[in-house]
């Protein structure tokens, strides 16, 4: 047995029965190690009664997925860990593909993430030339057919190489924690890869609801805080003075989008969260700067593209 397959879950009675059916389905043996966000919709008593019996690790609090990755993380004790979101269903073959891909020097391998329809939402995150992590649907545009990054909702990852690296960024809560996880495996000089035939079909957003002001909170913040964790510090700079100077403009201009990340409110939130994180990010900055043995400039000129 190779991999602890780690499932977070919050208020997922309506979808986890299909992941962990999954999971039973698959042709390599692995531990299931459900994380359980403090839900309060029969969650617990689903997970309780599911025939494959999965282990689970329940929280008093919701801590969202970063958190439960990084709360499962001490009870892994396999050589890989695999990441994988509760509304996701991945298919038989699934983890032998992302095992069968972990060759020497790779640290994460990214899955084929697929809508209800069989196209493709992810193969892994690109990096975009403002600090963005995009999803990649097509390798061939990248360096060496490799993506930047992997995707947080199914991927698997060596567990060393996970602890050393600094772990899963528990305060993200929700998005960028794998961005920011590809940063730091990358900075230490290792390889993150795609395996096409990892598929997986997702129920995308069945928990955060993509577009709300909380996805857009959590996104643009945490977005932020990656940068000035992990990318050249005149890059993040640079982000951070550009949101903040879009955010004074914003109530001057007419017709403005109407997503909630252009809402003022919001942007000054994840601006005083960042703010209020700062101490910690600049702290994990000079920790990642010691661990690191890839130049931060090196990469953003490898990886950053329009």
């Amino acid at each position: 047995m190779l991999t602890t397959v780690v499932v977070v879950t919050w208020r997922g009675a309506g979808h986890v029965a299909e992941c962990l059916d999954a999971l039973a389905a698959q042709d390599r043996p692995h531990r299931t190690l459900v994380v359980d966000n403090a839900s309060t919709d029969g969650t617990a008593a689903l997970l309780a009664a599911h025939p494959s019996a999965p282990e689970v690790l329940r929280l008093p609090r919701n801590t969202g997925y970063a958190g439960g990755i990084a709360a499962a993380l001490p009870a892994v004790r396999t050589p890989y860990v695999a990441w994988l979101n509760d509304d996701a269903a991945p298919t038989p073959g699934w983890l032998a593909a992302l095992e069968d891909a972990m060759a020497p020097g790779v640290a994460a391998v990214s899955s084929r993430l697929e809508y209800a329809d069989g196209t493709a939402q992810s193969l892994g995150v690109r990096l975009t030339a403002d600090g963005h992590g995009a999803d990649l649907t097509d390798l061939t545009a990248t360096a060496g057919g490799e993506p930047f990054g992997f995707c947080g909702g199914a991927a698997l990852l060596r567990t060393d190489a996970l602890r050393e690296a600094g772990g899963v960024p528990a305060r993200f809560f929700c998005y960028y924690e794998d961005t920011d996880t590809a940063w730091r495996l990358r900075l230490a000089g290792r390889r993150v890869v795609a395996a096409p035939g990892a598929v997986v079909r997702h129920r995308h957003g069945a928990s955060t609801h993509p577009g709300s002001p909380r996805f857009h909170r959590w996104n643009e913040r945490n977005r932020l805080l990656m940068l000035l964790r992990c990318a050249p510090g005149r890059v993040a700079l640079r982000e951070l003075a550009r949101f903040a100077a879009l955010t004074v403009v914003l109530p001057l201009r007419r017709g403005r989008p109407r997503a909630a990340n252009f809402r003022p409110w919001l942007r000054c939130r994840v601006l005083a969260e960042v703010a209020a994180l700062l101490p910690a990010t600049l702290l994990a900055r000079r920790a990642i700067s010691r661990r690191r043995t890839v130049g931060r400039h090196a990469l953003w000129r490898a990886w950053a593209r329009g």
